[in-house]
């Protein structure tokens, strides 16, 4: 009896014999490109199984591949039956490359262009050349047959007060047709959903754990903007929030408005873009100007409301991880080992205390052990959730959505005593995450050259992780918000004062455990005596280290300084706010260490 997957491997494969077409290339994104997708948008989970955030499938008529990065080279294996599709790593064997390798010369390859950004079409008709056709399909195939779908959930439309993000909607605007003039355009298409909610003051709960909206929108150079989204979703008062100058277009409107700026100039972001939107505009006779969304860097630079918010919410979101990891100490000395599911549902009872919690930021990754070496392991796709056991590692990634603000931290618990290897590992990458903290770096500087300060422990004892030291996190808004990062990709994009990232260093043994250490991090302004000010990181977030984890005498003076001053500071501005019984194991566990 063939299963699920086989039977909808084999109707693709059906529906390209039917289209005469050779091979289907299937991402993870949808037409809005986001890291995260609605139910109804998860296509590459419908073919093949798997659940991660990032990937992509290529189908041909006789053979069938599925592409992962790092992050979840362990995990694939788990979800996606071997006997159906090949492995590969998405960068070191990229998909336009195996195609080429594995299909005849002219061979036709097809794709939907709404889920494909702007950019990877253009690379990849550079690419396939000469080689093979691409084929740009009208209508998804997967649409055709995905009989069950779910039905899209559309959530209500929160209005942000001012008090809550500190700059009018107006002002936004006017900001962002003032860059899009500076670019020589008369128009922009806004496709990234955290950027339409950030620019017009309002969140919502269309995708799981962000709080956006699916919707588009175009912003003119005059100021005046273009929202495309159903209007019966939007309260009574959203024109007074907004202010004059929105005008409401239905999502079908999308294509009528497009082509009514024939003759323009129109800027795209192709990374954030899907391909069908420049598609429109260049079959109209628009100039399509490439661009970065407008939108991404005054985004990513928190303001003053912004930046108070953040502070609040991690000092909230520290009491309930602290409260949580009291409560997982006490239960592991009393011979209580719980399962993965128990205690992500157990984190989650202390953030829900919170009134101002809307959502979790991301599903906690709650890994026990050997589980924990699958950077982003997702208990609820496994046939069981796993179990703690003594003398091991518990990693939980985990945060919430505040209405004042966006969390995001990692903690690697010890079960009973941890190995000399893992209190090895934990220390080196503890080093790599005081060093990135401790930084002091000129105006200017890219996350990348920041990116070597996190890894040298681990690389001068032939160690590594494959997945970016940090990202940036929105204000009530997307966990992982470009532009900026902290990775070995060169990224050309600065660190600027106001923006948050993550600083996550870690180490990953397969079928062993697992470590990784993540603070947010506030970039600020450092005066000096010198001839210029530099910039440094301030931490946000606020939750022990588990000093049961360290080797002291791998750490430097340095280090151990930086360690006592960050618990000081844990303890300064959580010791009121937890509760009686937490308070003795908060003071244990951020109390100077002396040599």
């Amino acid at each position: 009896m063939l299963t699920t997957t086989e039977q909808r491997l084999n109707a693709i494969r059906q529906w390209l014999e039917k289209e005469n077409i050779d091979a289907l290339i299937i991402p993870h994104e949808d037409e809005y490109l986001g890291e995260y997708i609605p139910l109804h948008n998860e296509r590459l989970h419908w073919l093949t199984g798997f659940t991660g955030s990032a990937g992509l499938a290529i189908v041909t008529q006789h053979k069938a591949a599925i592409f992962v990065d790092g992050r979840y080279t362990v995990q694939v294996t788990k979800q996606v039956p071997s006997e159906l599709y090949t492995y590969c790593h998405l960068i070191d064997e990229p998909p336009l490359d195996w195609l080429v390798s594995h299909l005849n010369l002219g061979d036709n390859i097809a794709i939907d262009p709404k889920v494909h950004s702007a950019s990877w079409v253009e690379n990849a008709q550079l690419r396939l050349n000469g080689k093979l056709n691409l084929r740009l399909l009208e209508t998804n195939p997967i649409d055709l047959l995905w009989h069950d779908r779910p039905t899209p959930q559309m959530s209500d439309v929160r209005l942000m007060p001012i008090d809550s993000v500190g700059e009018e909607s107006a002002n936004k605007r006017q900001r962002i047709a003032d860059l899009v003039r500076g670019k020589g355009a008369n128009s922009a298409v806004i496709t990234a959903l955290d950027s339409i909610c950030w620019l017009l003051n309002i969140r919502g709960l269309d995708v799981s754990r962000l709080p956006v909206l699916l919707s588009h929108a175009i912003v003119h150079s005059n100021g005046t903007l273009e929202f495309f989204i159903d209007p019966k979703r939007l309260p009574k008062d959203f024109s007074s929030h907004v202010g004059d100058g929105v005008s409401i277009h239905t999502p079908e409107m999308l294509r009528v408005r497009l082509e009514e700026l024939v003759g323009s100039v129109v800027l795209v972001d192709p990374n954030t873009s899907n391909a069908w939107n420049k598609l429109v505009l260049q079959n109209i006779g628009a100039q399509v100007i490439n661009s970065d969304d407008p939108c991404l860097m005054p985004k990513a630079s928190k303001n003053a409301t912004e930046i108070m918010g953040m502070k609040a919410c991690h000092i909230r979101d520290g009491v309930a991880m602290s409260s949580f990891l009291c409560w997982l100490d006490n239960e592991v000395q009393q011979g209580r080992l719980h399962d993965e599911a128990t205690l992500a549902d157990k984190l989650l009872s202390f953030r829900q205390k919170d009134p101002k919690l809307v959502d979790l930021s991301f599903d906690t990754i709650s890994a026990a052990g050997s589980n924990a070496a699958m950077c982003h392991y997702n208990h609820e796709n496994q046939p069981a959730p796993g179990q703690l056991e003594m003398n091991s590692l518990y990693l939980v990634d985990s945060g919430g959505q505040y209405l004042d603000g966006t969390t995001d931290i990692t903690r690697t618990v010890a079960i009973g005593i941890p190995s000399d290897e893992m209190i090895k590992q934990f220390t080196l990458a503890l080093k790599g995450h005081i060093a990135v903290s401790r930084a002091r770096f000129p105006t200017g500087t890219k996350g990348y050259q920041i990116d070597t300060l996190a890894r040298q422990y681990l690389w001068s004892e032939g160690y590594d992780y494959d997945h970016g030291t940090g990202h940036g996190v929105g204000h009530f808004l997307n966990v992982h918000e470009g532009p900026a990062s902290i990775s070995k990709r060169q990224i050309d994009v600065p660190l600027t004062e106001g923006m948050v990232l993550s600083n996550e260093p870690g180490y990953y043994r397969t079928d062993g455990f697992g470590i990784r250490i993540e603070n947010l991090e506030l970039v600020v302004k450092q005066p000096t005596n010198g001839d210029f000010d530099v910039l440094t990181f301030e931490s946000l977030t606020r939750c022990p280290i588990d000093v049961r984890n360290i080797d002291f005498n791998l750490l430097t003076d340095e280090e151990l300084g930086w360690l006592n001053s960050y618990h000081q500071r844990v303890w300064d501005d959580l010791n009121l706010e937890v509760s009686d019984d937490v308070k003795p194991w908060l003071y244990k566990t951020t109390k100077a260490i002396f040599r």
